[in-house]
């Protein structure tokens, strides 16, 4: 494990050019920071960035920082400005998919253009990076998987180890198995 939750470091990068111009208040960031302090994080942030090189620079800044987890909001869509992902890849060693599927799906049954952001998930270093829409409403429904599965997310990467359940193996001279298979698939 990473230790305990208090010692879990986590930075919110907001992506958006009109954001870091002033052109209106960075409205995603300070959710996001919420929702990772109540998960027992550490928050830096939100560091508002235009998209593009900017975010690349914020991402490696903080895996060379070593926090835990990245989450930016913003940049994940499909206009010309949108870059973020293409700035996450360039700093990924993996990607997650699943993370970024699991996301976009959590906002598909209200919003049928959930399905076109184009966020990542993925592992640099030891810093998990997340990305999340612009919209508030696409980072409640990121905070929603996010709160399911981070800090099991940010153990494993720290080598933690799996959760096992009780073990419920059925005996090896169970009556109802004399060949001693009970739970094999042959």
């Amino acid at each position: 494990m990473s230790g305990s939750a208090a010692s879990r470091r986590a930075l919110v990068v907001t992506a958006s050019n009109r954001a870091a111009a002033g052109v209106y208040a960075d409205t995603g960031g300070p959710l996001i920071a919420e929702g990772l302090a109540g998960l027992g994080f550490a928050v830096d942030g939100p560091r508002v960035v235009p998209d593009g090189d900017p975010v690349e620079a914020a991402l490696r800044d903080a895996v060379a920082a070593s926090y835990d987890v990245v989450v930016t909001t913003g940049g994940t869509g499909l206009t010309p400005t949108d870059r973020t992902p293409e700035a996450t890849r360039r700093v990924l060693d993996y990607e997650i998919p699943g993370i970024a599927e699991a996301i976009r799906a959590e906002g598909l049954a209200k919003v049928p253009t959930a399905a076109l952001s184009r966020g990542l998930a993925g592992v640099a270093g030891t810093t998990l990076v997340v990305n999340l829409p612009g919209s508030t409403g696409g980072v409640r429904d990121g905070l929603k998987v996010l709160g399911r599965l981070l800090v099991h997310a940010v153990d494993q990467i720290h080598g933690g180890d799996h959760r096992r359940p009780a073990d419920s193996a059925a005996p090896a001279d169970d009556p109802a198995d004399p060949a001693g298979r009970a739970g094999s698939s042959r």
